[in-house]
């Protein structure tokens, strides 16, 4: 069995076996969805004025310098990515795969794992990008062989060469993909212990004693699968988009965070973070020391020009989806903030119930939608995909959870707690009704809550959407953050809602007294 040794040890290690020792780096990204542009604060896009004035982070020109700085900082280096670089911008609605995957290859990755938004297009799109990229890509935990576009493509592991070392690289994704995304009915998916112990046994008989799992499976399941399995040295992690630090007090956990001898590292998302872990080996292959830290990407990192004229040529088409007519509304659908902050609105109840209708087969009976999420209405007529953007520029995605009735009663007081404000928390729903009473003291407004024609049962389970903002507790709805089976990362709720808009045909907007003021 591997050994982590302790700084001591390491230090007696390096004063008698220097010749013997092997340094690497591995530089890491995860759940980039599509953000070549810089995004601002809010992980959204950033205007160039607040650009201008250095407001911004991340984006595929300031990446490609700090990966080559970095790279000039380290002997021995490798690059791989944690998955979903797919879905997330119009840059993914437009290219699919093949921004990303001309991208990753001017960058030069090595590998990276299959993300749950690679399949968001099916097997087709994924399939694609696999043949444009220069370097491989991998998934452990799912039997491909019955899809024809996989089968003998998608490899469950590698071995490559760095520095005269070979390294083993397995990949993983999560178990409940099928769920998540849309690999088709050809596809199993199977427990990521058992697949990556397997790999590794494999790699280990073939001679190969440095072994990196590239895991987009939570941070959660990393832990398990570290705690679990023999021989992994390194996870690096995505799909909980966690930021591992030993300097932010918004961290989730230490960088790297040790399981016995496994070192687990991720870089939160959207490329706001380049990770950068700094191992060295003994002879054996016992990681001897494992220090690092997420590198951001703000505006001190230098843009590389070419890349940044590439981008700003990629993105002119975008133009076209944005004034691409995607619905058709027979009256104004109302989204001013005086109404969607303050009392049931039409648009208030069209995204409600787009998102509900989205994940209706799952089980989900509620949507939440924050009023201040909403930012303007949409005149009556033909419906551009730009109006829609307009009225839901956040690039908020969909988010699934379960909570009880209690919490649920919880997150309307919140809602109106500062209704007086006109604050953007106030609650815009679908699947369920309520009444508020603005005269009493906050906390004690809510009242006539019913689910499904049902009054709300405090003690009952109830499966919920709404978007990853108020999941994890945008606009004070704390209640929701520790939540159960929370899943962030689902289509943007633009998307949703425009995708809705269209299957109504013309549509007519309305309000029904779901939302009662007393």
């Amino acid at each position: 069995m591997k050994r982590f040794l302790t700084a001591t040890a390491a230090l007696a290690l390096t004063s008698g076996m220097a010749s013997a020792e092997y340094s690497l780096t591995i530089l890491h990204t995860n759940d980039f969805h599509a953000r070549f542009e810089p995004i601002n604060k809010y992980d959204s896009s950033c205007s160039a004025e607040d650009d201008a004035e250095g407001e911004c982070f991340g984006g595929s020109a300031r990446l490609i310098t700090a990966i080559e700085e970095a790279r000039a900082r380290s002997n021995n280096a490798i690059l791989v990515d944690g998955g979903d670089q797919f879905q997330g911008t119009l840059f993914y609605t437009y290219y699919k795969g093949a921004l990303a995957a001309e991208m990753m290859n001017k960058m030069g990755y090595d590998a990276m794992t299959v993300g749950n938004h690679e399949f968001d297009d099916g097997p087709e799109v994924l399939r694609g990008f696999m043949d444009a990229v220069n370097f491989p890509v991998l998934m452990s935990n799912a039997d491909v062989s019955a899809e024809p576009l996989l089968a003998d493509t998608l490899a469950k592991s590698t071995v490559i060469e760095r520095g005269g070392e070979k390294l083993g690289l397995i990949g993983l994704t999560p178990e409940d993909t099928d769920e998540l995304a849309s690999p088709g009915d050809n596809i199993t998916f199977s427990d990521p212990v058992a697949a990556v112990q397997g790999e590794v046994d494999r790699l280990t008989a073939e001679g190969v004693n440095k072994i990196i799992v590239l895991s987009h499976s939570g941070y959660g399941v990393d832990q398990r699968v570290a705690a679990e399995t023999t021989g992994v040295d390194v996870i690096v992690g995505g799909h909980s988009n966690s930021l591992l630090s030993n300097t932010s007090d918004r961290a989730d956990g230490p960088y790297p965070t040790m399981v016995g001898d496994t070192a687990i590292v991720q870089a939160y998302a959207y490329g706001k973070f380049l990770g950068e872990l700094n191992l060295t080996f003994d002879d054996a292959g016992n990681i001897t020391e494992a220090r690092g830290e997420p590198l951001l990407i703000d505006a001190s990192v230098s843009k590389d020009n070419a890349t940044a004229d590439r981008i700003a040529e990629a993105a002119q088409p975008l133009e076209e989806i944005r004034n691409k007519v995607v619905a058709e509304t027979a009256s104004e659908i109302i989204g001013v903030r005086e109404e969607c902050r303050a009392i049931e609105c039409a648009m208030g109840n069209l995204i409600a119930d787009a998102m509900l209708d989205r994940v209706k087969d799952q089980g989900v009976e509620i949507a939440i939608q924050n009023g201040g999420g909403i930012r303007a209405s949409i005149d009556a007529g033909k419906v551009t995909m730009g109006e829609v953007l307009t009225v839901l520029p956040f690039q908020n995605t969909l988010s699934t959870f379960d909570v009880t009735g209690a919490k649920i009663i919880e997150a309307l007081e919140n809602g109106v707690s500062q209704h007086e404000e006109g604050a953007g928390r106030f609650p815009q729903v679908a699947g369920m009704s309520y009444a508020f009473d603005v005269s009493q003291p906050a906390g004690s407004r809510i009242s006539d809550v019913m689910v499904g024609g049902a009054p709300i049962d405090p003690a009952k389970v109830y499966s919920v959407v709404s978007n990853n903002y108020v999941r994890n507790g945008g606009d004070g709805y704390d209640m929701f953050k520790d939540a159960e089976n929370a899943y962030d990362f689902g289509p943007d709720v633009a998307d949703v809602t425009a995708d809705f808009l269209a299957a109504q045909g013309p549509y007519t907007p309305y309000t029904d007294g779901r939302i009662t003021a007393k």
